[in-house]
Parts: structure tokens; C-alpha cells; sequence
């Protein structure tokens, strides 16, 4: 007896029989199957666990961001509310704009922030009020249409001031013209009567409407001058003394006896700011009384309505709430959150489908490959050959150049795909066929007369499903990023009012993205989150379907 156990005593000891059992205790020997064994192994590897949690979260996005979305956001889009930031309405008047506010940072000179004031001030003009000639910047400072939410007084620079803004970007539209018919019309006036929200606003006197003020005529963009209802001039065109390189000289004001006085605004604190007068510029009747339409040649040889309106009350007029978009608005000025999910939906099912097809096609050809090896291999290796020397660029081009028009584009980029795609996979289970084919199982099988295919499905191919899925998946955030290269340079365009593709809204977004981020930020992370996750997603399929790992706890 070994000298280890001399100090337990004897009465501890018993005699058993070979065949007792000595324990009640049992063992559970019930066999682990090679998917569920798959599944143990994968749910161990935390990095692939929360890829996979990431891929479904954005295949959940691009689900269901469509079916909550408004029907009419799907396909309408404004152009007056294009590029904006992420705003949620009722957030954004919760958190006084800082959150969810559509806010954006601009430098703007001392002419430019009277401007953003003024938009302010003239919401406060509407029905049943008091329409005075002067008005105070002060007066439309704490005005919930003021787009100014915060300014950074400060740098002085090339004979002007400019100013660090803070600027609500929906807000900022402020006011735009309109033609209208008097049926039209009149339903505004009774919806403003309904609801109490001030839709209608004085319409500013101006010769023709080319001319949109006539202290100022140097606007070619009539929804700018909608919000110039203030006496404002070009600084050119003064005596030499007065002019000034720097746009506009105001505001303009007039005292008792008919004299004009042209505030200097360079250099102002805020509180300054706050003093200076405004003059409004309102088209009224003989009587003094502010006008709210002009009529102006109609389409049908009569006459319509030219009205002026506060275009966030307009778009709660036109469409009953207040504009929100969660991911803002895109370049066209749709909806971001429901195009970035349709372009999810588009990339995502894009490269399901060359992923699959690939699978298919590639795993019998190296399969046939690498089982009957001799001339079999090598001539449809050297087909394999000839194919890979095509550029895949060259390729698509191709494609999309002459079976667009006929097939469309979704489908003539498939094809491009599908031409050289699957020869990666192919080469992969080749090798795996080769490394497996002469195996002592594979000849034991052989021996006792299984068919070829018995012998490549059944024995050989299931040792190689690991690699062969891993390439698969991975196939996946190829196609993503090939096609978003593509859109992109603009070889390929899958845009259109109702669909759109991650690479179609970068490329949109390449010329103007420094202006705003949001446009190229939010395709690019979920372009780069889809990249990252599913090569982590595709590493840890690999490690869990390899069949010499089974049962390790690795």
C-alpha cells in the first residue's frame, strides 16, 4: 500500500465485490450533439456573443424604423428642411434645445446675427396685433421662433464682428413665399383660427417680385428675403465714405423728421444688441393697415394668392405635428432615420443574397475540386484562374453599363457579385477537401462501398463547414463595403425616392459633410459597425463549427 494513506485507519475501508457499486451517485453520459456543442463553444467567446447582439440590434433598426416611420415621410421630402440635424420635438422644448434640438454652430458676421434676431421679432407680427412701425431686437429675443439659442460674443476681424452662434436649424428657415389659391388661402385662415397658431404674415412691400424689399434689392433668393421684413440697404452704391465690402448697411431707421439713420452694429455687446430698432417693412393699404396677400398672375389665366408664412407653423399645418427626425434630415431632405434604415435593408439583403449564392455555387465547385482532384482540378482550377484576373470594379462597371437599363440595377450588380464572387469560397473548401479526402475514415467509408456523394457530404464536407461558413459570412461586410465604394465613386447609383444604399448616402454627403457631419457620421458607423461585427461574428462561427475543438472548453 503506498505510504501516503498509512495514517487513514482501517475501519475506513471496505471490500467490495468487482461488479458492486460503492456509490449512489450518478454519472450524465448523454451525448452533447455537434450544433448544440457549436452553440456552447460560440456562446463562450464574449467578443463574437456581442457582435451577434450589434448585428441583430441593426437588422432590428432596418425592420422596424420603416413601420413605425410616418407613411408620408417615406417618400416626401422638403427641401427647406434638407440637411438638418436630429430633432425630436417634444425632447428638444423639454431640455430648452439641448438635446434632440437640431441645433447647429455657425460664425456668423454682426449683419448676419440681426438677421437671426429678426426672424424672432417678426413672428411676433400676426393677427390681431398691434402692427407699430419700430420694434425692438430684445422684443423677439425670448420668442419660441427665435432660431438664436445662444450666441458667444467676442472676435473682431477684417473691419466686422463676428459672432460664435448657436442656431436652432429648423427655426432658422423662418419665413417663405408662397403662391396659393384663394380656396387654399382661405383654409389657412380658418386652420390659424382653429388651432390659434399663427400661420399668415404680413406680406413686405416691395415693387415686383423680383424685388423683394425695396431697401434692399440685391436677394436672388426670395425665401431669404421673406425674412428681410426690415428696412435694411446695400452698403453699395453709398458715397465713398459709407461703403463697405461687408453686404449690408442696418438696420434702417427713421426719425421724426424723415431723416435715415444706419445703425453700426460692429462691435456691439449683447446687451446693445438688445436696443437696436428694427422697422418693419409691411405692405399696408391707404389706411396703415399691414396686408397679408397680393395677388399675382395664376396658372389658369386668373389671379392667386403671394402670402408669406412661418414655414415651422406651415409644415405643422400640412402635416399635423411638429418636425422631428431622429437622425435629422438627409441631403434631399428626407427623412435620415427611415433612409438609413432602407438603405440597411438594401445593403443587408444585397449581400445575404451574393452570400448564399456563392455558398452554393463554390462549395460544390471545390468540392468537385478537391475530391476528384487529377484533370477534374486542374482544369476547372485554371477556369478559376481566368475568372480571378477580372477586376471586380471593371466588372460591375460593366453590368451596370449595359443590363441597368434592361435588368435594373439591383439585379446587374447581383450578377457582377456572383461572376468571381464564389471562387474564395471555392479555393477554401478545396483545400479543406484535399486535407480531409485521404483520411482513415474516408477510406474506411470507401472500403465498405459508399457513393461519392455519400463520402463528400456525409464525411468529408461536414469537416469543413466551419471555414466554409466563416468565408460566408465574411462575405457579407465585403459586399457592404464593396458596394458602398462603388455608389460612392458613382459607378453604381441605387438612390431613388423610395430606396436608397449606405454607400448612396455617403456619396451624397461627400461634398458637403464638413458643413454637416450627420450626413457622413451616421452611414459611416453603420457601415463600420456592420465591418467590425460581422468579421467577429464570423471568427467565432469558425472556432465553434470546427469539429477538432469539440468538447474542449476553449
Amino acid at each position: 500500500m503506498d505510504k501516503r494513506y498509512d495514517n487513514i485507519p482501517k475501519e475506513k475501508f471496505e471490500f467490495v465485490n468487482q461488479n458492486e457499486r460503492i456509490t449512489d451517485v450518478k454519472f450524465d453520459t448523454k451525448p452533447i450533439g455537434y450544433f448544440k456543442d457549436a452553440l456552447i463553444r460560440f456562446s463562450k467567446n464574449k467578443a463574437s456573443v456581442a457582435a451577434f447582439i450589434i448585428i441583430i440590434s441593426i437588422v432590428l433598426y432596418a425592420l422596424f424604423v420603416p413601420l413605425f416611420t410616418k407613411s408620408d415621410l417615406k417618400t416626401k421630402f422638403d427641401v427647406n428642411y434638407s440637411k438638418k440635424g436630429p430633432r425630436i420635438a417634444s425632447v428638444a422644448e423639454k431640455t430648452n434645445g439641448l438635446l434632440f434640438g437640431g441645433t447647429k454652430t455657425d460664425v456668423v458676421r454682426d449683419t448676419k446675427l440681426v438677421y437671426e434676431y429678426a426672424i424672432g421679432v417678426g413672428a411676433l407680427h400676426g393677427f390681431g396685433v398691434d402692427q407699430s412701425n419700430t420694434h425692438t431686437v430684445e422684443e423677439g429675443t425670448e420668442s419660441r421662433y427665435s432660431p438664436v439659442n445662444r450666441v458667444v460674443y467676442g472676435v473682431k476681424q477684417d473691419k466686422t464682428q463676428n459672432y460664435k452662434v448657436k442656431l436652432d436649424s429648423y427655426l432658422d428657415v423662418g419665413f417663405v413665399f408662397m403662391q396659393v389659391q384663394e380656396e387654399e388661402y382661405n383654409r389657412m385662415v380658418e386652420w390659424q383660427a382653429e388651432t390659434g397658431i399663427q400661420l399668415l404674415y404680413p406680406m413686405i412691400n416691395t415693387g415686383s417680385q423680383t424685388n423683394p424689399n425695396k431697401y434692399y434689392n440685391g436677394w436672388k433668393d426670395l425665401n431669404n428675403a421673406a425674412n428681410y421684413w426690415y428696412k435694411c440697404v446695400t452698403r453699395d452704391g453709398f458715397q465713398k465714405s459709407t461703403q463697405n465690402k461687408y453686404g449690408l448697411l442696418c438696420p434702417v431707421t427713421t426719425d421724426d423728421n424723415g431723416t435715415i439713420h444706419y445703425v453700426d452694429v460692429v462691435g456691439m455687446s449683447q446687451e446693445e444688441y438688445g436696443t437696436i430698432v428694427l422697422e418693419d417693412n409691411y405692405l399696408r393699404d391707404t389706411d396703415g393697415n399691414v396686408k397679408y396677400w397680393r395677388a399675382i398672375a395664376g396658372s389658369d389665366g386668373g389671379y392667386d394668392y403671394q402670402i408669406r408664412v412661418l414655414y415651422y407653423n406651415y409644415y405643422i399645418y400640412q402635416n399635423g405635428y411638429e418636425p422631428s427626425f431622429l437622425l435629422g434630415t438627409d441631403s434631399q431632405g428626407f427623412d435620415l432615420a427611415y433612409r438609413m434604415a432602407n438603405g440597411l435593408q438594401l445593403s443587408l439583403l444585397l449581400s445575404i443574397i451574393v452570400s448564399i449564392i456563392n455558398f452554393i455555387i463554390g462549395t460544390i465547385y471545390g468540392a468537385v475540386e478537391g475530391y476528384y482532384g487529377g484533370a477534374v482540378d486542374l482544369t476547372l482550377e485554371r477556369i478559376s484562374d481566368i475568372l480571378a484576373g477580372m477586376p471586380f470594379m471593371v466588372v460591375a462597371t460593366l453590368f451596370q453599363i449595359h443590363f441597368a437599363q434592361k435588368l435594373g440595377a439591383f439585379p446587374s450588380l447581383v450578377f457582377a457579385y456572383i461572376v468571381t464572387g464564389w471562387i474564395g469560397t471555392a479555393a477554401r473548401v478545396r483545400t479543406q477537401f484535399y486535407r480531409f479526402k485521404n483520411q482513415e475514415y474516408v477510406m474506411a467509408a470507401r472500403t465498405l462501398g459508399a457513393r461519392d456523394r455519400r463520402i463528400i457530404w456525409k464525411h468529408i464536407f461536414p469537416n469543413t463547414l466551419g471555414t466554409i461558413i466563416t468565408s460566408s459570412v465574411l462575405v457579407i461586410p465585403g459586399v457592404i463595403f464593396s458596394e458602398s465604394m462603388l455608389s460612392y465613386l458613382g459607378i453604381i447609383s441605387l438612390g431613388t425616392s423610395t430606396r436608397t444604399s449606405l454607400g448612396t448616402l455617403l456619396s451624397e454627403a461627400s461634398s458637403i459633410w464638413t458643413k454637416y457631419p450627420h450626413l457622413m457620421i451616421f452611414p459611416a458607423v453603420f457601415i463600420s459597425l456592420l465591418m467590425i461585427c460581422f468579421n467577429l461574428f464570423g471568427n467565432g462561427l469558425r472556432d465553434a463549427f470546427n469539429p477538432t475543438l469539440r468538447g474542449s472548453d476553449e
